[in-house]
Order: C-alpha cells, then structure tokens, then sequence
C-alpha cells in the first residue's frame, strides 16, 4: 500500500514545532516555529494547526487575566477604527461619536 500523506515542507515544519512543545518542552523555541508556520503557510491545515497550539501555549503561560484584558483591548482598539473608518466613508455621523 502506497503512503497517502505526501510529506510537505509545512508539515516537516510542524512536526519541528510539535517536537519542540510536547517532546522538548521548549515552548519559546515551539510558539516561534508555530508562528512562522502561520507567516509562511497561512491558508494551510498546519497554519490553523499552528494557530491552535499558539492558542494553547497562551493558556498555558500567560495569565488569564492578562489574556482577558489583552483581548479586551484589542476589541476595543478595532471598535475604534471601525468607527473612524465609518465616519470617514461618510456613514451616519451619530457612530463616529
């Protein structure tokens, strides 16, 4: 029986980067190699694989506080410039303020 999974350099780069989180334990060297995999492959299965692992690395090390108002933040901010790009296209001036 002929191998269905054609190795790719996406997924040579994964299998680096799973190595390196769960086997190595190095998870600054792991979310650095999941974040190229993101860059360099972003419409790939390993790019939303790689997103997934970031996302559990995250949990994994940063305080859910500190994740909470980080996400808080950035919502806000793109609040902000969606508001400011409606009122400059010209959209109903009452959502600018």
């Amino acid at each position: 029986m002929k191998n269905k999974h054609k190795i790719t350099l996406e997924g040579e780069d994964y299998t680096k980067a799973y190595d390196m989180h769960y086997k190595k334990k190095d998870l600054p060297k792991a979310f650095n190699l999941y974040r190229g995999i993101i860059a360099d492959y972003p419409n790939t299965d390993e790019a939303r694989y790689s997103l997934s692992q970031v996302q559990n690395i995250v949990n994994a090390v940063v305080p859910k506080q500190e994740v909470m108002d980080a996400l808080v933040a950035m919502t806000l901010a793109h609040f902000k410039q969606d508001v400011r790009m409606d009122a400059v296209s010209g959209s109903d001036a009452s959502l600018a303020m």
